[in-house]
């Protein structure tokens, strides 16, 4: 039987990270909704941790639904819904509710459209003093980016996509506020990257 499991390194590196900027922000139950959840790595590894919530891992693309999907059922994980196709860009998600948001790296691995429909979906669906939770890199003005992400944004997203790239944090910044968010709060991650979170004012 094929193994529809994938694998993304940077998970391993960060995951750990990123469950303990979590943990202070996150309610103590709830729906937790995850925007573009890739491989599934992180949802099943922060709902085996975090057993009291419920995670819903959500992605445009097929092949990652069938990973979500593989790595819920490799590990039994029963706080970890079944993954459903959600487009941030889009007009109306599938999912109207959820207690907190996450999207993991991929603010820059995406059109600017996408950006501003995860405000957008996310000002819809979740209630006041809500968190939303971003993690990856920017680049922030007054503050030296560092030159490995210059490089990866150069030599590998705008190689790939003319339409991705590091995103100015104070234009996210604007995005937010427009849509009804506050913040952000910001804290300096390994390899580079932000923790970024918004709270639904």
């Amino acid at each position: 039987m094929n193994d529809e499991r994938h694998h993304a390194p940077a998970t391993l590196r960060n995951r750990e990270p990123i469950l303990e900027a979590l943990k202070p922000i996150l309610p103590a139950r709830g729906l937790v909704l995850e925007i573009a959840a890739g491989s599934g790595e992180h949802a099943v590894y922060f709902g085996q941790r975090l057993p009291a919530l419920t995670f819903q891992p959500t992605d445009p693309d097929e092949r990652s639904l069938r990973s979500v999907a593989a790595w819920i059922a490799e590990a039994g994980v029963t706080n970890v819904r079944a993954p459903i196709r959600l487009d941030a860009a889009a007009q109306d998600w599938p999912v109207k509710a959820a207690d907190a948001a996450l999207c993991i790296n991929m603010i820059h691995i995406a059109p600017w459209d996408s950006t501003l429909g995860l405000f957008r979906g996310a000002a819809a669906v979740l209630p006041k003093g809500a968190p939303l939770y971003l993690y990856g890199p920017y680049i922030r003005e007054g503050a030296p980016t560092a030159q490995s992400n210059l490089d990866f944004d150069a030599n590998f997203l705008r190689a790939r996509n003319p339409a991705w790239g590091l995103r100015d944090l104070g234009a996210v910044t604007d995005v937010a506020r427009a849509a009804g968010f506050s913040g952000p709060v910001v804290t300096e991650m390994p390899a580079n990257n932000l923790s970024v979170v918004f709270w639904r004012a």
